[in-house]
């Protein structure tokens, strides 16, 4: 049986270096990787970090009904294909997605046994710190960027796990504690336990 495991944090808490470096640790891991309306980073790569999309073709995609969920932040779109984790789903694949509060919620309505994971900084100090550090943003998207962070972390009291970000490698082994818990639950060794139990105690 395969796991979502949801990953959400507001901007500038290191979510991605996390998740980045638990996918070395555990190769099999997919991730699904979201469409937007942004025009790629120096960095980025189509197919790789997004589907960078225009905007007339992700709102056309949107009236098609091909997003499980999507937002519109700082003008920009991003959203989750259907079609991809029906897909995952179909075959069974253990996915990381990284998705805020809101759409977050929409999986808990699709996908009820993923497994939920909240990412925080060491403080609201260090995050402004951190944001202000990345370069990326003027001052009043920074400012912006903050107050959305206030109002993620209000959604915190339904996630199932919190992880405080002040030591990455330690951020990055309570995430792989977690999957590792996750993957060892009864409910995901049904078929494991069955031909146990079937085969006389034999895997």
């Amino acid at each position: 049986m395969g796991l979502f495991l949801v990953v959400s944090a507001p901007s500038g808490t290191g979510k991605t270096s996390i998740y980045k470096r638990l996918m070395k640790q555990c190769p099999h891991l997919r991730f699904s990787i979201s469409h937007t309306s942004r025009p790629p980073r120096p960095e980025e790569v189509h197919g790789r970090d997004y589907f960078f999309v225009s905007r007339n073709e992700f709102e056309a995609m949107i009236a098609r009904g091909e997003f499980v969920e999507w937002t519109e932040n700082y003008g920009q779109f991003y959203g989750t294909s259907r079609s991809m984790l029906e897909a995952f789903s179909r075959e069974e694949k253990d996915v990381i997605l990284d998705i805020d509060p809101l759409g977050a919620k929409a999986i808990k309505t699709m996908y009820p046994e993923s497994v939920f994971v909240f990412i925080l900084p060491p403080s609201l100090e260090e995050l402004k710190a951190r944001l202000t550090k990345r370069g990326h943003d003027d001052e009043k998207i920074l400012s912006a960027r903050f107050s959305h962070a206030a109002v993620e972390i209000n959604e915190i009291g339904w996630y199932d796990y919190v992880i405080f970000n002040d030591n990455l490698p330690e951020a990055v082994n309570l995430l792989f504690s977690i999957y590792q818990a996750e993957k060892n639950r009864v409910m995901r060794k049904k078929a494991d336990i069955d031909k146990f139990i079937n085969t006389g105690g034999n895997l």
